[in-house]
């Protein structure tokens, strides 16, 4: 029996393997991935089918940046890299006013359209699928959305990203009320 408890156990003089000490300890993600949608895609050669893997990724900070990217891979984990970094690339701003949005929009991508109205607060996000996980990692609060004619992911993806472009701040409008200025009396 002593036998096995010492063939079991580590002897002292053996070094770790994990090499604890050199560990850098990981740094907080800046942005938040969500992957939206993974599709096997397939390619006809002369022997056969080559399979790849497409995938539709949205990044976000929680803040104000979100940005949504597709691309294609060997692996699953290879599509979910690319789209990420590609996503990252194409990140934009979104102007948001009380937990919501300045104005309404309604944007024509492809096949796909999609609208987007501000709402009261305590509305939440009232939105389904695609536009809802985009919506979801920005800090955006109490929106309102309807996607219509395309179900494809991928445009109704582009479609919203679009529409959040498309927004202007309200102190940019014709008609906004100015900031009145203090002016200082010498």
């Amino acid at each position: 029996m002593a036998e096995q408890a010492t063939a079991n156990t580590r002897s002292p003089r053996a070094p770790r393997r994990d090499n604890r000490r050199e560990q850098v300890p990981a740094e907080p993600k800046q942005f938040e991935e969500l992957v939206i949608n993974i599709d096997r895609v397939a390619r006809v050669v002369k022997g056969g089918r080559r399979f790849r893997f497409k995938a539709l990724v949205v990044v976000g900070d929680r803040k104000s940046k979100v940005g949504v990217g597709v691309a294609k891979g060997a692996d699953v984990q290879a599509a979910i890299a690319k789209a990420t970094d590609v996503a990252k690339k194409n990140m934009i701003t979104v102007p948001i006013a009380n937990d919501t949005i300045p104005h309404d929009a309604e944007i024509k991508f492809s096949g796909a359209r999609v609208l987007i109205k501000p709402a009261a607060p305590g509305t939440g996000i009232i939105a389904g699928g695609v536009v809802r996980q985009i919506i979801g990692v920005t800090s955006i609060r109490n929106m309102l959305s309807k996607s219509l004619g395309s179900t494809n992911k991928v445009n109704i993806a582009y479609a919203t990203i679009e529409a959040l472009k498309s927004l202007v701040p309200r102190d940019e409008w014709l008609n906004a009320p100015k900031k009145v200025e203090k002016k200082e009396v010498k």
